[in-house]
């Protein structure tokens, strides 16, 4: 019995349908994945501390600030606005999570937003 090998993508197909997504459309996806994969890391989600971790989510966190701080003039304010609200929430959240907070100006993405206050 002989196996059909998997189907090849069309990546031809795929470069096309890249070149038709607006850039704005194309920085919000990835902020919005770097703020999702930052609340898993945060322990924000339904699986709470299972996939916790300080480390991964500054990271993430500081990668968003300093997107949006690139971007927020490529983007207008009805995209930046919101992204903004949750890297403050995400900020304040790794705040609160840390058993050492950092100094005001010194946790993720501060350097991008300034210091950051519930």
């Amino acid at each position: 019995m002989s196996e059909t090998p998997p189907e090849t993508p069309d990546f031809d197909a795929m470069t096309r349908d890249i070149a038709e997504v607006p850039a704005v459309e194309v920085i919000v996806t990835v902020a919005v994945n770097l703020m999702s994969a930052a609340a898993v890391k945060l322990g924000l989600t339904d699986e709470g501390d299972e996939h916790k971790d300080l480390d991964e989510a500054r990271k993430l966190v500081h990668a968003l600030a300093g997107l949006l701080d690139a971007t927020a003039t490529e983007i207008s304010s009805f995209h930046a606005a919101p992204l903004r609200d949750g890297l403050k929430s995400l900020q304040l959240a790794f705040r609160e999570a840390s058993l050492v907070p950092d100094e005001p100006g010194q946790g993720p993405g501060e350097k991008y937003t300034g210091a950051v206050y519930g």
